[in-house]
């Protein structure tokens, strides 16, 4: 059994894989990270393998539990990985990038994938059918536009994300609504859009905790994966397997 563990900001994610089949998940605030840990293993306990994917903070001692316990790897750029590694600058690749990256690899092979991840940040990110990762971008998410209006600007309210009812907005929280989502909207249809018209074949996997809220508002075939980064990480921890 293999235990994954993906750090972010404030939650951690766990999940155990047997065979390439998730078993269990959980996600819990940090603090409770030794608890969730623990009940984990007693649910589970032929966990031999794990892997660690940190875009936040995590701590030392909990590290070195692991790996007392565990054949750990803490996955980072020099990561022996399952596909070509072409970032122009590799050391700055985000470890939640590369774990998407592995997982299309491992669900769409020999496939030209555009992988979404719509997070906090909405990165795209592209492996040819060669199994080359050639890079992507990066914008903001839908929580940091609504909160960079706020901040940036002496008036406008602070506002949690709603669908718009409507193209033109009639009060100041509607048009809100309908300048960000109907933007990030046209802007994921028009990268994909861009991508197509060079790779006419291509897979398009849209992942990430707005993944549900914005896909019933795109109108472009993609496929949605709910546990793509943890089926992404479990398959590099497999590769790495001695």
């Amino acid at each position: 059994m293999n235990l994954i563990i993906d750090v972010g900001n404030t939650l951690i994610k766990l999940a155990v894989f047997e065979n390439g089949t998730l078993r269990q998940r959980k996600t819990v605030i940090k603090g409770d990270f030794p608890e969730a840990l623990a009940q984990l293993e007693r649910e589970c306990s032929k966990i031999t393998h794990c892997i660690v994917a940190a875009t936040g903070k995590f701590g030392d001692s909990h590290l070195e539990k692991l790996q007392k316990r565990y054949s750990t790897i803490v996955l980072s750029s020099k990561t022996p990985l399952p596909f070509n590694n072409e970032y122009k600058t590799p050391d700055t690749l985000g470890v939640d990038r590369i774990a998407l990256i592995a997982a299309a690899m491992n669900a769409y092979p020999s496939k030209n994938v555009l992988v979404i991840d719509a997070g906090t940040c909405i990165t795209y990110d592209f492996i040819s059918s060669d199994s080359e990762y050639l890079g992507g971008a990066i914008s903001p998410g839908l929580e940091m536009r609504y909160k960079s209006l706020h901040t940036f600007t002496h008036k406008l309210p602070i506002l949690e994300a709603t669908a718009p009812k409507g193209l033109i907005g009639g009060t100041t929280a509607s048009s809100i609504h309908s300048g960000i989502v109907f933007g990030i909207i046209a802007e994921i249809e028009g990268i994909i859009n861009r991508y197509i018209s060079k790779y006419s074949d291509l897979v398009v996997v849209l992942t990430g905790g707005d993944a549900q809220f914005l896909r019933d508002r795109l109108k472009s075939d993609i496929f949605a994966h709910s546990n793509f980064l943890l089926e992404g990480l479990n398959y590099i921890l497999d590769n790495n397997k001695h």
